[in-house]
């Protein structure tokens, strides 16, 4: 897992900044120098920095919001019309996915308003491929949810893990295989690889939470904290 945010983000950062220039630039346009202008809004941008990650945050996400907020058919859980919708970019090898899984199943449990959408995203090696090609093979038959708590509750997602979580969420292992071959389930990996890609993902768990990103394990409260502020911001 890493922290960083990559080069398209910090893009973002300097559009964004330039973004709130001109509209600062706009209410003060004919009343000021060019010299006070950028003095303003350098102290604007120093006393609310908070701004620049938000609106490269938001740069960031909306040109792909639609792609990324639409499950593949099954790939989600929670409300279908809540009024907030968390995706998480999620790999069945990643430690930390693994660590969050239980913080998500409670926040299905206690808030009846939220849609969870997941991205398969294998990125650690061929045990990640197979795993997520068989939850993904299972989504379309209702049962996607309960095999990918399955396979972060079992152990290693080899064929024999994927084949115990399989038994567990009670599917039969052997329809996994010709299933997690079909073409659209291999094209919804590809997909979510290359939505990753452009939102600069370079770690799982990778959560979007309306203009929020969060990279790496997350607690239970700061979750509740982020769909919060989607709701403030909302109103």
């Amino acid at each position: 897992m890493s922290r960083s945010i990559g080069l398209w983000p910090a893009v973002a950062a300097m559009a964004a900044t330039c973004a709130i220039g001109l509209a600062i630039g706009v209410q003060e346009f004919g009343r000021a120098d060019d010299a006070a202008f950028g003095k303003r809004v350098r102290s604007y941008i120093l006393s609310h920095p908070q701004i620049v990650r938000e609106a490269a945050q938001k740069m960031r996400i909306d040109p792909i919001r639609q792609a990324i907020e639409t499950p593949y058919p099954g790939a989600w859980a929670g409300n279908p019309k809540g009024d907030v919708t968390m995706v998480v970019f999620t790999d069945y090898n990643c430690p930390y996915c693994r660590a969050t899984t239980p913080e998500i199943d409670r926040l299905l449990t206690n808030d009846p308003r939220l849609r969870v959408v997941w991205r398969e995203m294998p990125v650690l090696g061929p045990g990640s491929d197979a795993a997520a090609a068989a939850a993904l093979a299972t989504a379309r038959q209702g049962k996607y949810y309960a095999l990918h708590r399955a396979l972060f509750a079992g152990g290693h997602p080899d064929e024999a893990g994927i084949a115990a979580a399989a038994k567990a969420a009670g599917i039969v292992p052997a329809l996994l295989i010709a299933a997690g071959k079909a073409p659209d389930v291999q094209a919804e990996i590809q997909t979510n690889l290359l939505l990753g890609r452009q939102l600069g993902v370079e770690g799982t768990p990778f959560f979007v939470i309306g203009n929020q990103v969060f990279e790496g394990a997350i607690s239970y409260d700061g979750l509740v904290a982020a769909i919060a502020d989607v709701r403030n911001d909302a109103q």
